[in-house]
């Protein structure tokens, strides 16, 4: 059974919301209907996260869509909009979905970040190449877990933990050493803005492929995704 991930259910409420305040005669507190709407939708989707994809949530910084400062306060802060709030709990991974929404309920406003380095590493490539990967590795039968696309045009593919540690010696292994490759893996320390929520005021996260987790209940190996996306990264560089 494929498992869909509140975002969907999300781009929906924000779709209908946007007509609701447009449309003449629209009542003055419709706007705000919408929001608790919104934030309702969030935190659902945090509670599918922790209690059904078992990743543990944290509450990251916003900044505006229209630019402005990191909602963290800190003026000179080097990741705007891209870093966890220090002063928030954690939603630790396996919650039940109920506990998790009505902990994130008192958070309103914050972005959905994930932390790598537990349930899962990140490879990141380039959106185009990443889209390209994917369509190979599905035609492939490979397993696969979630993927993401920024709308900072980079796509993020879910691998097992440890991908961050190993990938120096699995290049190494597989010839890509000394190719230069547009390509990096998020560990431990590490954090990824997840849908609905926006990156750094660019525009929301998306997925390319949503988490099953009934079907594929661990990433998979960074070892069978990996010869792929360098080989579609050196590729793309090639004809650039």
């Amino acid at each position: 059974m494929v498992f869909t991930i509140g975002s969907m259910r999300e781009s929906r409420q924000q779709r209908t919301g946007a007509r609701e305040v447009s449309r003449p005669g629209a009542q003055p507190g419709a706007r705000g209907g919408v929001r608790r709407r919104t934030h309702a939708g969030v935190c659902a989707t945090v509670g599918e996260y922790a209690g059904h994809c078992g990743w543990a949530v944290v509450p990251g910084a916003r900044v505006a869509r229209a630019g402005g400062p990191c909602s963290c306060g800190d003026a000179g802060c080097k990741e705007p909009g891209a870093h966890p709030l220090p002063f928030a709990d954690e939603i630790p991974a396996g919650a039940p979905p109920a506990g998790a929404a009505e902990a994130w309920a008192r958070v309103p406003g914050a972005a959905v970040l994930l932390p790598a380095g537990r349930s899962f590493d990140v490879i990141e490539v380039a959106e185009a190449p990443g889209r390209q990967a994917l369509v190979r590795l599905e035609r492939m039968g490979l397993p696969l877990g979630p993927v993401m696309v920024t709308p900072a045009g980079r796509a993020q593919f879910f691998v097992a933990p440890g991908a961050a540690a190993e990938l120096p010696h699995l290049l190494y292994r597989m010839g890509w050493d000394d190719a230069e490759l547009d390509l990096r893996c998020l560990g431990p320390g590490d954090h990824v803005t997840a849908p609905p929520s926006d990156l750094g005021g660019l525009g929301p996260v998306r997925w390319l492929r949503e988490p099953q987790p009934d079907s594929v209940p661990q990433p998979p190996e960074a070892r069978l995704l990996l010869g792929t996306l360098a080989y579609v990264c050196h590729r793309g560089r090639a004809y650039a």
